[in-house]
């Protein structure tokens, strides 16, 4: 079994108020909304056929809600426990939490010296705007870069160093930033870095070494009730 690797279910959490109302949503808690509640069931009976060995959330409840309707479409919630990590949390946006997200990417971008957000995501990466964003941060509470992928390579680290070579299968609900950031500096090759939507799986698999990615931002597998 020295090859076997292992295969992660990147899942988004449902739809929380705060996503539909637009505004910043990192370390806030928010309820499911119902369409989330809805999306989340059919996600997780179009998974009902996948055999997890075990479950990771962050310990924010949005995941862990989600986590546990995936599993109770899945037909696993009596055997599998989840196992809570703060690693896994979505990016912190500091005194910016809560705003409309027009707001303030709006500040930010200014801070950037850009008179649109446009202008901003169009010629800025990722690292540049979460470091802009602590340095906007009245607070200076924002997580900028590296604060934010020295917790979540941790996280990594403790998941591959457990499952690594033992051919299962981890189911891992997340965040729609946490799970494309990991995606993006795990998978050299990845193009589609458009934001996930509520409820995507996203498939990687690593063995040699390396990961590969099988699926990104799916919803394709959503199935109604019959």
């Amino acid at each position: 079994m020295a090859n076997e690797g292992v295969t992660i279910y990147f899942v988004r959490h449902g739809e929380t108020y705060l996503n539909h109302y637009g505004r910043m949503q990192g370390w806030s808690n928010a309820p499911l909304t119902d369409n989330g509640i809805e999306d989340v069931h059919r996600c997780g009976r179009g998974l009902a056929d996948v055999k997890f060995d075990a479950v990771y959330t962050s310990d924010l409840t949005r995941t862990q809600d989600t986590a546990g309707i995936i599993l109770e479409e899945n037909g696993q919630a009596d055997n599998l426990t989840m196992v809570q990590m703060p690693e896994f949390r979505e990016v912190f946006f500091g005194s910016y939490e809560g705003m409309f997200g027009s707001e303030a990417w709006g500040s930010v971008a200014k801070h950037m010296g850009y008179e649109t957000t446009q202008d901003m995501f169009m010629n800025t990466d990722i690292p540049a705007r979460m470091n802009a964003f602590r340095e906007a941060d009245p607070y200076h509470d924002a997580e900028n870069f590296m604060m934010f992928w020295d917790r979540v390579e941790k996280g990594l680290i403790k998941l591959i160093d457990k499952h690594r070579d033992s051919g299962e299968t981890i189911l891992l609900v997340a965040h729609g930033g946490t799970i494309r950031y990991i995606l993006q500096n795990l998978i050299p090759d990845l193009t589609d870095t458009q934001a996930l939507l509520n409820a995507s799986v996203s498939v990687a698999s690593y063995h040699g070494g390396k990961y590969h990615l099988d699926r990104y931002n799916d919803v394709s597998h959503f199935k109604d009730a019959e």
